[in-house]
């Protein structure tokens, strides 16, 4: 087994109408144990930007707190919130400086950025990105984890362009929970983030747990 797969977890975000969403399943395991079935993969950064960390579970924490760090000095030197797309490249460069001995996760960015005078209607906006950082920016929907081929298939035949912030959350939802249910090592519930230029909706889902 891949040290990837070695404690399960998949994530899926997914662009809509002026919104954007991001999920995860719940389960921690050791391999095909079952360790804990309330491990969230997805955080915050700020109000209307998320990322997910799925891959090795020590590995999880270690780069949450390596961002938070980061993102909290960017902050205090920029004096203001940092953009999905320039958070991408902080994962990205985060992630390269370690290539010779990488941290095993494949993040999935998923946000949109506030309004500004040169930008009055900001675009939603995903990224994912492999082991070592290289950027991929899809115009539909990203995916990874232990379920990737079954994300995939699920979400090429339910994605739809436009999607309102109901229809997005329905969408993903099904997707994922598709998904998991035919991959032993994710499941065992999930969470979901839609993201607005106005809130956050977070909903927990439950799932098949055998």
């Amino acid at each position: 087994m891949s040290i990837m797969e070695y404690n399960g977890g998949s994530v899926v975000a997914m662009l809509g109408k002026d919104c954007v969403a991001i999920a995860c399943d719940l389960r921690l395991g050791a391999q095909a144990t079952g360790v804990a079935m309330n491990f969230e993969k997805v955080f915050p950064v700020n109000d209307t930007l998320y990322y997910g960390l799925p891959g090795l579970a020590t590995d999880v924490y270690t780069l949450k707190e390596q961002l938070r760090f980061r993102v909290n000095m960017y902050r205090m030197k920029e004096e203001r919130e940092i953009t999905p797309e320039t958070f991408t490249h902080l994962v990205s460069s985060t992630l390269y400086e370690k290539r010779f001995g990488p941290y095993f996760i494949e993040p999935v960015v998923a946000g949109i950025p506030k309004a500004t005078e040169s930008n009055p209607n900001p675009k939603p906006f995903i990224s994912t990105m492999d082991t070592i950082g290289c950027i991929t920016t899809p115009k539909d929907f990203a995916v990874a984890g232990t379920a990737t081929d079954k994300l995939y298939g699920a979400a090429e035949g339910l994605w739809e362009p436009d999607l309102e912030p109901e229809d997005l959350f329905e969408t993903i939802s099904q997707t994922l929970l598709n998904a998991v249910d035919r991959d032993a090592l994710s499941g065992w519930g999930a969470i979901v983030h839609v993201i607005t230029k106005d809130k956050v909706v977070t909903r927990t889902l439950r799932s098949r747990m055998d």
